[in-house]
Formats: C-alpha cells, structure tokens, sequence
C-alpha cells in the first residue's frame, strides 16, 4: 500500500471524494527518484550529507496538479532533515483532483517520503488549507503518524512565539466569492501551463529557471495590492494573539519582513518558486529557494525536468 492511499484509508475518507484511481508504489519509488540519486547522493555517486534543521515549514506542494514539481519537492525532503515538520496548507490539491484525476508516481512518493520521516521521530504537524479542506474535519487527531490542527503556535529557540496557519481565511475571494475562486484556479493553472512552456524554451537556449507566473505575480499591479491587503491581515491576526510573528502560505511568495510589530513569514509555494522556510538551531528563519541549492553537480538537468 502506499503512503498516500495508507494516510487516506486511516482517515477513512469516502473513495469519491478525491476519486478512486490508485498509485501503484513501485512504480512511484522507482520513477520519482531516476533523476537523482536517494540517499543524499550527488551526480557522481559521491555522498553528501542532508542538511539538518530544526523546523521546516513547507506549504501549497498542490499534490494532484500538473504544475507540481514534485520531484524538486522530493529532491529536497530527502537532502532536509529536521526536528519538526509543518505542512501548511494546500498540500494535496482536492479543489482540481476533483475535476479530474491526475496523480504522477513522484507524488506519491512525496507522500511515502514524508510518512517516512514521521515514522523516524520528525514531529509533522499538518495544517490544511483551502484545497485540501477535507482534511480539516480531522484536526485534533493523528493519522500515520501526522498530526493534523488547525493553526499551531511554533516556538523558536530564543523563544519567539509563531502563529502557523495557511491563511485563506484572510481571502475574501475565498472566502466569500468560492466561485470565483474557483473560476480563478483554473486561470492559474493556465499560467503555470505557460510557466513549463517558457521553463522549456529557457531550458534549450541554456537559460537557468525563472518562473513567469512569479513574474506577473510581483510586477502586476493587482497583484501586488493584494498580496500587501493579505500581508498586512495576517500580520494583524497575529498581534491579536499576542505572538511575536505569524507563518503562512496561501499566496505563493515567499518572504520575511516585519509588519509593525509582528514578523511576517511566507514559506512560498512547490509549483512557482520551490520553497521553504527554515529554522536552525540558533532559532535564525530564512528562506530556501530549492532551485538555487540542489546538492547535485547538474541542478539546471534537475530543475528542467521537473518543469516538464
């Protein structure tokens, strides 16, 4: 059995709500990892010791889509260890498996790569986002080995206190236009579409990575409004509850700054930039961009195929 369809039959989910298809594993362990080696592996066979952390935090993987990089994502799990893992929303993306089915093999072995750290005394805490909400029904329990809230509060090592959340709830498209936010997902996923095509014209003129939707993201006008509108409410949630600073996702941009008196942190996406958001343990946060630290002596190789 694999670890998604093992996560999702202890959760007892109806079969049709994300669909019924079924990932075969053997497939998917052999598949996902073709392109690098496991184990800490370089290109040339030599070793490479994983990076230890003590707190990760990764958000919007959008398991189930095409703009996924999963093997980037799966790349990174196993060259990251950590003491505490947060999932913070919209790691499995219910909204389009529900249109319709798609589940690559290196998605599942994400979900295998994960259970695998639970199972080895990495603390997952997985919050849920608006595209994998079913899972909040849940929170309060412990499934495989993952534990599911709605919100967390993390304490760093020099003590700061951390609201962990995913953030929709500070969407009002989300959360009162779920049509629109709908019709809107559907135009992302059109861009990330064009994203893979420019990635692959980059990729045959030698060009490093560079994600266009991303582009957009910061440079049009809308866009930018809205992401401060977000910022600016989720920072202000966070002085509500007396924290000292707050971790989202949601939004797709990864960034640390300080709003007021609260220090805002977005651990990013797995479909645009490839992020996550690290502690060590000196309690110091900051953002890596997975593209710009793949410990293989041929990144670019690794990066463009998981745009394909």
């Amino acid at each position: 059995m694999s670890g998604v369809e093992a996560f999702l039959r202890q959760a007892e989910l109806p079969g049709n709500r994300w669909g019924e298809r079924r990932v075969d594993r053997a497939f998917a362990l052999g598949a996902a990892r073709a392109y690098v080696p496991s184990g800490g592996g370089s290109a040339d066979g030599a070793q490479i010791p994983p990076r230890r952390h003590r707190t990760i935090w990764i958000s919007d993987t959008h398991l189930g889509t095409r703009g996924c990089k999963a093997e980037l994502l799966l790349n990174f799990l196993e060259h990251n260890t950590c003491d505490m893992l947060y999932l913070v929303g919209d790691i499995v993306d219910g909204w389009r498996l529900s249109r319709s089915w798609f589940w690559h093999a290196s998605h599942n072995a994400v979900i295998d790569e994960i259970l695998r750290k639970a199972h080895s005394g990495t603390r997952v805490i997985y919050i849920p986002g608006n595209h994998d909400e079913v899972f909040r029904d849940y929170a309060g329990l412990c499934l495989a080995g993952v534990e599911l809230a709605g919100d967390a509060i993390h304490e760093t090592v020099d003590g700061r206190r951390l609201l962990v959340l995913h953030g929709d709830h500070f969407d009002g498209i989300v959360t009162y236009a779920r049509w629109l936010a709908h019709a809107g997902d559907r135009a992302y996923a059109i861009a990330l579409r064009l994203n893979d095509v420019v990635a692959a014209l980059r990729r045959r003129f030698g060009l490093p990575y560079w994600s266009l939707s991303r582009w957009l993201k910061d440079h049009v006008k809308n866009a930018v409004e809205y992401i401060g509108r977000f910022e600016t409410a989720v920072a202000l949630e966070a002085e509500r509850r007396e924290v000292h600073g707050v971790v989202c996702g949601h939004i797709h941009k990864a960034e640390i700054r300080q709003i007021g008196n609260v220090l805002y942190c977005n651990d990013g996406d797995w479909v645009e930039s490839c992020t996550a958001l690290v502690e060590d343990y000196a309690g110091k946060l900051q953002i890596v961009t997975w593209t710009q630290a793949l410990p293989t002596l041929q990144p670019q190789a690794a990066v463009a195929q998981a745009a394909e």
